[in-house]
């Protein structure tokens, strides 16, 4: 696809009103593409900090990201670098334990559409438990199993746990996917960054 195609495609995301009568806060799109990308980062769906400022993992859960993959946010939101594509755009508003989950209307109009604009795609990260459905439907019984796979799945794929504050009790309680998981992400993210063609 041309530049211009392109622009016109998140355009046409941008401005998309599939959901806006079930939108707590209406429609405002949170995403980051480029062909040029190489890693891809398969989240879940905008929380309201993110909705309000517009950047993706504007938020707490941004920061351990950023540690987990040992960059910092001049490499993160290098979008020639980084795609950053949720299951939902938008955000889904909250329910009585956290944000709902992302709109299922929003990956089938788009997701097949943009993925098939970005080819330089090395290394998806599949993070929280509706990526996993949405990549692996039916194959994990829990996330927990899909993020102790991870030996089986890198260096094309890894799965995450969703890096909010809500899940410090989930890290405090396997110690292995800080001490044995997230060094082997960071040597692969440093990889693919370091490559002939990387930005």
């Amino acid at each position: 696809m041309n530049p211009r195609a392109f622009r016109s495609l998140l355009k046409e995301v941008h401005g998309c009103q599939v959901c806006a009568g079930v939108l707590p806060l209406g429609p405002r799109p949170v995403l980051q593409a480029h062909p040029m990308a190489r890693i891809l980062i398969a989240g879940q769906a905008p929380g309201k900090k993110v909705h309000l400022s517009g950047v993706p993992f504007d938020d707490a859960s941004g920061e351990r990201l950023r540690a987990w993959l040992g960059v910092g946010q001049e490499t993160f939101y290098d979008e020639k670098s980084l795609a950053i594509l949720p299951m939902g755009f938008c955000y889904p508003g909250t329910g009585k334990a956290g944000d709902l989950p992302p709109r299922p209307e929003c990956a089938p109009q788009w997701r097949a559409r943009i993925m098939a604009q970005l080819p330089r795609i090395e290394l998806t990260l599949v993070i929280g438990q509706y990526a996993l459905a949405h990549y692996f439907p039916g194959r994990y019984v829990n996330l927990t199993e899909a993020v102790q796979d991870w030996p089986n799945r890198a260096p094309d794929i890894i799965v995450l746990p969703h890096p909010s504050p809500r899940n410090n009790l989930w890290i405090k309680r396997n110690p292995w996917f800080e001490s044995a998981l997230i060094p082997v992400l960071q040597q692969r993210i440093a990889q693919i960054l370091r490559q002939p063609g990387s930005p």
